[in-house]
């Protein structure tokens, strides 16, 4: 299992950017939630008073107890319903410590004096959107470089709202899941599509591939496939927002979040629009938009089974004709380094590229 030194990406070890961390159906209960992601642990939930999210580093600072592992006999627990949330504040489960949502704790039930200072934990920046629970994360400490993953169509009521494919935990460095996105030679091996038109564009934070053609994976009722047109772009290093026209108008989210150096948790979605052409969706319409999203992830289970697979490609024998894999590499370095460093990376790697012996997808592209 390959590491971010082994890539050579830079001073950090895990990258700054907008990173899913959940699926907000997972909070419904206001039951807490321990997960872990960067090589740490936290405490993630839903406040009952406000239904707001709260993200907390994970370890309550009196005697390192976990505020959200699952526990089924404190009385913490048992009192408040099987659940240590109270109101929008949590309870450490072992001597009930309250700690609010900015990580500070407000009460010491068997302490008369005031609260120490020091008895806090780091609350972090999240955001719910798109039927997911999203958080800032850099290494610098600084804040959000752009909007968080977002979507108009998702309160378009013509548009079926996707429902969350859990994929879970991949053993293989999120660096080999970016190569992905200049990975122009595998579209017809693997996905059998016949590509008549490809390129790519790297800008600031965002890597876009833009590509047309036939499809074996995504196709009608009759077996056969339109031509595909698909405009795909990271959003920064985690999250991968797709809109593809062709059998349907639809968009597709991949997202991607370091659990440990060397491994990633993984999920996949998929909105339709409708497909009957209403103005608000009917269940044909949401059968419809399932068994397409269905199709989208048995194409994207094509990539996932490779990739669990294979050794780290840390030199690889790359060639002009496989799409431009070193460039993108140089821009997602700037999500590794110090936001002083962006400038000089992008300086290197931003433009439009188009593979040797391919159609641009749009004029005047540059060659790679």
């Amino acid at each position: 299992m390959a590491t971010s030194k082994d890539y050579r990406l830079g001073e950090y070890t895990f990258p700054r950017g907008w990173f899913m961390i959940a699926d907000a159906a997972e909070l419904d209960t206001h039951k807490p939630l321990a997960v872990r992601f960067f090589g740490q642990d936290f405490a993630l939930y839903r406040g009952r008073a406000s239904g707001k999210v709260v993200l907390l580093d994970a370890y309550c600072p009196h005697m390192k107890t976990h505020l959200a592992a699952p526990n089924s006999t404190s009385y913490v627990v048992l009192d408040r319903g099987g659940s240590n949330v109270e109101g929008d504040d949590i309870r450490c489960p072992y001597h009930a410590w309250r700690f609010g949502p900015d990580g500070k704790c407000n009460e010491i039930p068997y302490h008369a004096g005031p609260v120490p200072a020091a008895a806090c934990v780091k609350s972090w920046t999240v955001v719910e959107s798109l039927g997911g629970v999203w958080v800032w994360h850099d290494p610098e400490g600084g804040a959000p470089d752009w909007q968080h993953p977002s979507l108009p169509q998702w309160d378009d009521p013509s548009w079926v709202r996707w429902k969350f494919d859990h994929l879970g935990v991949l053993n293989q460095h999120q660096q080999e899941v970016i190569d992905n996105i200049a990975d122009y030679s595998h579209l017809g091996p693997i996905h059998g599509s016949t590509v008549q038109k490809y390129e790519n564009e790297l800008r600031g934070h965002t890597a876009t591939q833009r590509q047309s053609g036939p499809h074996r994976t995504l196709v009608g009722p009759d077996g056969v496939s339109p031509t595909l047109d698909t405009n795909t772009t990271y959003h920064g290093p985690g999250v991968l927002i797709s809109h593809l026209t062709g059998l349907f108008d639809s968009i597709m989210l991949i997202a991607h979040t370091p659990v440990d150096d060397g491994s990633i948790k993984v999920w996949h979605a998929l909105m339709v629009k409708s497909p009957g052409r209403n103005a608000a969706v009917t269940k044909a319409d949401e059968i419809a938009a399932r068994e397409f999203q269905a199709a989208a992830l048995a194409a994207f289970a094509q990539d996932f089974e490779v990739w669990s697979r294979k050794a780290p490609c840390l030199n690889g024998l790359f060639l002009p004709s496989d799409g431009p894999f070193m460039k993108v590499r140089l821009w997602y370095k700037q999500f590794y380094n110090p936001r002083a460093k962006t400038e000089e990376l992008l300086e290197q790697c931003e433009g439009v590229y188009v593979p040797r012996g391919v159609a641009a997808y749009s004029d005047e592209p540059q060659a790679a």
